[in-house]
């Protein structure tokens, strides 16, 4: 039974054994998230291999990698979202970013590639939220620096190779206003103070910004909010690839959207990409080193893995021979099982690995290889995107060809 949308969560109690929010993700003593007791906590439900099975018959498309193995992990509300998929009805797709840096991580680039595939194999349009507004309140950048790193942030979400004819792309600072705001208003009368609270953890030294930011995250999951791409279309369902850090932001979401006359957004929802040095949640900006860089050229991206990467393998190679490597907190297999897209070879390196036949710095060149091959296709398309580009993708524009 799903939890009330929008009611007091306790991931926000010192004494809880972990803290998920869009600010802070901790495990108990510094160790793993736990994501059935998250599951549990916020009342969403596990992706299993039947909704796998599902997403391929519907769309004729072998399922994505980090569907198949369990990336993108938990969801709210996709069997409805498929049922009016399989009814002819259509969707679109909103995920966003938080521009607070200059140079995306791989852990960034996660939700952009899940969307894009998501884009292609459902045929429907998306519109990308860029929060400068956010990231000016919460990691006190000026107005005028947040605007600049949501353009480049841009570049790099519009090289994942959306379709710009499906794809609109917008920063807050520049778009809300009209009926976006309209929607904003709905939603803030509706929520409590001590709602917002409960669900968020905010405390009196938290700055009035950050309690009225909720609602701004919120409205893009109404068609409404676009009269330019969806008019007259306020039926139309909405569904949101995100981290499960995100899903405080949609619990209350979930909660408005039927009082104000619209349907909840669905949600699928991904687990952390995990530091270089060990699986204890998201990686961290502040670390340069806990971090592959899609700006990091091929020799930063062979020494970050050689040096930082947490092997699950033994002490010494007869030990390792004999035991084999621990394959539970091995970094570079973990990072493999991302985006080492064969799966008979990662089923062949979990065995030789697993077993002791292959060794740590074997698989550590393996994703050297693997990993140097997509930062530098993703930097040459970066390279191509220019700023007309950007300015195409996030003109106020119809999208006429957006459901084909």
């Amino acid at each position: 039974m799903e939890k009330r949308e929008g009611e007091a969560e306790p991931e926000q109690k010192e004494e809880e054994e972990q803290v998920v929010n869009p600010w802070m993700v901790s495990a108990k003593g510094g160790g793993k998230i736990d994501y059935d007791k998250l599951i549990d906590q916020f009342g969403c439900q596990r992706i299993d291999q039947s909704l796998v099975d599902r997403i391929h018959r519907l769309t004729g498309r072998p399922p994505h990698v980090f569907l198949r193995r369990g990336v993108f992990f938990a969801h709210r509300d996709l069997n409805e979202i498929l049922d009016a998929y399989e009814r002819g009805d259509k969707f679109y797709l909103y995920t966003g970013r938080g521009p607070s840096s200059e140079a995306l991580h791989l852990g960034h680039l996660i939700p952009f590639m899940f969307t894009k595939y998501l884009q292609e194999v459902f045929k429907v349009p998306l519109v990308v939220q860029l929060t400068d507004d956010e990231k000016c309140m919460w990691k006190n950048l000026t107005v005028e620096e947040s605007q600049r790193l949501a353009r480049e942030n841009a570049k790099d979400i519009i090289a994942c190779g959306f379709d710009i004819s499906k794809t609109f792309i917008f920063s807050d600072f520049d778009f809300v206003g009209g009926a976006f705001y309209k929607n904003m208003v709905k939603v803030g009368k509706c929520v409590t103070y001590n709602k917002v609270v409960g669900i968020f953890g905010f405390t009196g030294e938290d700055h009035i910004g950050k309690v009225s930011f909720p609602p701004v995250q919120a409205v893009p999951s109404f068609p409404s909010s676009f009269p330019h791409l969806f008019p007259g279309q306020d039926n139309l369902r909405c569904l949101i690839p995100c981290a499960i850090d995100q899903d405080p932001y949609f619990r209350m979401t979930r909660d408005v959207a039927p009082r104000i006359g619209y349907h909840k957004p669905a949600l699928i929802e991904s687990s952390f990409f995990p530091a270089l040095q060990g699986e204890t949640g998201k990686m961290s900006a502040s670390d340069p080193n806990s971090a592959i860089y899609v700006t990091d050229s091929a020799k930063e991206i062979k020494n970050k893995i050689n040096r930082y990467a947490f092997s699950g393998g033994q002490d010494s190679v007869e030990k390792h021979r004999e035991l084999g490597a621990n394959l539970e907190v091995d970094i570079p297999f973990k990072y493999l099982s991302f985006f080492l897209d064969d799966d008979d070879k990662l089923e062949e390196i979990q065995k030789e690995y697993g077993s002791g036949r292959m060794l740590t710095g074997e698989v550590k060149q393996l994703l050297v290889e693997v990993l140097t091959e997509m930062v530098e296709r993703h930097r040459r398309a970066r390279a191509a995107v220019t700023d007309e580009m950007v300015d195409a993708f996030m003109a106020v524009r119809p999208l006429p060809n957006m459901f084909i």
